[in-house]
């Protein structure tokens, strides 16, 4: 049986005394409640138009695959290793090219103590305090007397560049101590060369240890075993640096580490290694007041080796367990 729907007639409703005539009383009702009729005849849903839902159950293989519960975490596929990464190795360097190429980049770390000392100076409070009185002296002149912007901008754009370059003449010394190391600083007193380690990163060399073994000194020099000579000696690192790209990643580490393996296989398993006071960095150009960042540095280097040679004890005991 079909269903039909039904359909308001809404000219029943105009004639006098009719429902809507007897709301014309108000102003303005007749219009909103003509549309209100209008719009309830069109909303007549037709009732063979409604779909009934089937509630029954679908066979298991109809089914949709059941969605991941939003509350378990994937985890994202890490990204492979590509197989042209270069090896990174460390070593003692026999060739004399690689290690004119490890005296460069010890001498390259000295130039960039320029830079440091630089930043270091600008930001300095004594130096700040001497930029303040010349930026008033400055103003007081171009501003106060003589009232002119032009000038005022002139006089402190002056003071500032002063200020930049006078600092730059005077760190500019790092670069001379640079220029002045040479292979002979690689040479000790009786003609023996310093150990180099360095670490390759591929072909490329990004950190060198300069290494010096001093032999013992309660032993005659006139042995000529150097082996036998060397034996309770200490090894004394004069030069340990890495490219800066490369800095923070644990190359250092690994170097005062094949430092202090070479230093107990020549010198003896007590034998004592540290950095030397008079480094390759350890040269400064200006008072001891403004040296502050290179003695933390110092500070770092040490506790850094400090640590290897603890790892070091720790693992000749688990050997011997």
């Amino acid at each position: 049986m079909a269903h039909v729907a039904r359909e308001l007639d809404l000219n029943a409703y105009y004639g006098p005394g009719t429902v809507l005539d007897k709301m014309n009383v108000v102003p303005g009702l007749k219009t909103s409640t003509a549309f209100f009729f209008f719009l309830r005849a069109n909303l007549v849903v037709n009732p063979s138009a409604i779909s009934t839902p089937d509630m029954e159950p679908a066979p298991s293989n109809k089914l949709p695959p059941p969605s991941p519960s939003p509350l378990v975490t994937i985890d994202p596929p890490s990204n492979p290793i590509p197989d042209d990464l270069p090896p990174l190795s460390v070593g003692t360097l026999d060739d004399k090219v690689d290690k004119v190429d490890a005296l460069n980049l010890v001498t390259d770390s000295i130039a960039q103590q320029r830079q440091s000392s630089s930043y270091h100076l600008i930001f300095h409070p004594y130096l700040l305090a001497i930029l303040s009185v010349g930026l008033a002296i400055a103003y007081q002149y171009s501003w106060r007397i003589k009232r002119d912007l032009g000038t005022a901008f002139m006089l402190h754009s002056g003071v500032i560049m002063i200020y930049l370059l006078t600092i730059r003449y005077i760190t500019g010394s790092y670069i001379t101590v640079a220029e002045n190391m040479k292979w002979s600083w690689m040479v000790s007193e009786d003609g023996e060369e310093d150990t180099v380690i360095g670490v390759r990163f591929g072909k490329e060399l990004i950190g060198a240890l300069i290494l010096r073994l001093e032999p013992n000194s309660n032993l005659s020099s006139k042995k000529r075993n150097r082996n036998s000579i060397l034996r309770g000696g200490k090894g004394i690192i004069r030069a340990w640096t890495v490219k800066l790209k490369y800095r923070n990643k644990g190359v250092g580490a690994d170097m005062l580490q094949e430092a202090v393996k070479i230093t107990k296989e020549k010198c003896g398993k007590d034998a004592e290694i540290g950095f030397a006071k008079e480094h390759a960095n350890s040269t400064t150009v200006l008072p001891e007041a403004f040296n502050g960042p290179f003695r933390k540095d110092e500070q770092r280097a040490a506790k850094t080796l400090e640590k290897v040679l603890n790892q070091w004890e720790g693992s000749k005991h688990r050997r011997k367990l």
